[in-house]
């Protein structure tokens, strides 16, 4: 009896990897990229990059350079907001941008203390495209900008050329995160196909289609998308703010675009199970909008669709069950192939393709993890700060 439920089981999960990777939204493919956009533009309009900083003293002289150092032809300042920093981010800000003789480029603004209701992230871009609309020639876009990314020399050419060319809102990328240590080489790139899995980006990139994200660590806005949906302020009490943004413009009739690149990347280390581990548990039962129902579909169809496969293959294998074993193998396979483009993406062994229900597993525990912290009043956080809905 117990191999007939296995059997069953191992058939739906089969029948369920069937449709993800045949009908839903060919996700995995990693096919949605930006590349460097050479033509020019008869004008490119004026870009402000508005960048939150909490005590990133370490990494803005990598990340602020590559920002003021792009090679834009057009108008292009950056307005960092000093987030209540205790490392001298704000002094490390001006040096950098003294050396590189950029100091008329840059504008540091020291944040306002958080008011109730926001995310720190939120209340610290909000203050800095506050202050655009005190200068005497707003921009045309914004960019969005986490203050731990490298951008490519080309990245704000290659982004506004691409909302230019195709008439975009919003052009977003998931840049490309850091995965050179054991734990980032095995939980990053599912971190990615995870995603991609939940918001399809050729279904983003379809205007037809409701599905809408973003990638917070670089957005880039027009200034008039923002006005029509409220600015920052109406989504100041969003955790997973980037999505929030995508999905109140695209519901307002704005088009918007996501996609991977192999040329900016995240210099956020994610060198131990640890940091990982408390990334996703900040808005993973966010992301099931804290629904304890919802919270065990999600363990159910985890444990369905990613553990039953290789499990239904070894248990057939070693009771010699061969019907159970070969639909189970099939299962696995197809999960490992859905799985492999993501894993070349990252230049990652092809091994780790098969590793995904085990990788599973522990992101299933993450979740998990992220309702009790929710229940224990932990819940979200960004850079220091807790915020429990």
């Amino acid at each position: 009896m117990s191999f007939e439920i296995g059997l069953w089981l191992s058939v739906l999960s089969l029948t369920i990897w069937i449709v993800l990777v045949g009908f839903w939204g060919q996700f995995w493919r990693c096919d949605q990229q930006l590349t460097g956009q050479e033509t020019d533009l008869p004008k490119f309009p004026k870009v402000c990059v508005v960048v939150p900083a909490r005590n990133e003293a370490d990494l803005l002289p990598i990340s602020l350079r590559s920002l003021l150092t792009q090679d834009y032809p057009g108008s292009l300042s950056v307005v960092l907001v000093d987030d209540r920093s205790t490392d001298g981010t704000a002094s490390v800000a001006f040096d950098i941008a003294k050396k590189l003789k950029k100091t008329d480029q840059l504008k540091v603004l020291i944040a306002e203390p958080l008011p109730a209701g926001w995310t720190g992230k939120l209340w610290a871009l909000h203050q800095g495209i506050q202050y655009t609309e005190t200068l005497k020639e707003a921009p045309d876009y914004f960019l969005l900008s986490d203050a731990d990314i490298e951008h490519d020399a080309l990245n704000v050419r290659s982004l506004v050329v691409k909302a230019q060319q195709e008439n975009l809102d919003l052009v977003s990328l998931m840049v490309k995160l850091r995965c050179e240590h054991f734990w980032e080489k095995l939980l990053i790139p599912a971190f990615v196909f995870f995603f991609q899995k939940l918001y399809p980006f050729p279904w983003v990139n379809n205007p037809t289609k409701p599905t809408a994200a973003a990638a917070g660590g670089c957005i880039l806005i027009t200034r008039e998308a923002l006005h029509e949906i409220g600015s920052i302020e109406s989504i100041r009490t969003a955790l997973i703010d980037d999505c929030t943004l995508a999905q109140a413009v695209k519901k307002r009739g704005g088009r918007i675009w996501l996609g991977l690149t192999h040329s900016t990347h995240s210099l956020r280390p994610y060198t131990s199970l640890e940091t990982i581990w408390n990334m996703v548990a900040r808005t993973a039962f966010t992301q099931l909008h804290y629904s304890l129902g919802m919270l065990t579909v999600t363990i159910f169809g985890m444990i369905l669709v990613y553990i039953v496969p290789p499990l239904c293959a070894i248990a057939g294998a070693i009771a010699g069950n061969w019907l159970l074993a070969i639909v189970g193998l099939s299962g696995w396979l197809l999960m490992s192939y859905a799985y492999f483009p993501t894993v070349k993406f990252y230049g990652c062994s092809p091994v780790f393709a098969f590793c995904l229900s085990a990788i599973a597993f522990l992101y299933t525990l993450m979740t998990l993890d992220s309702a009790l912290r929710h229940w224990q009043k932990r819940g979200g956080a960004w850079k220091g700060r807790v915020y429990s809905h």
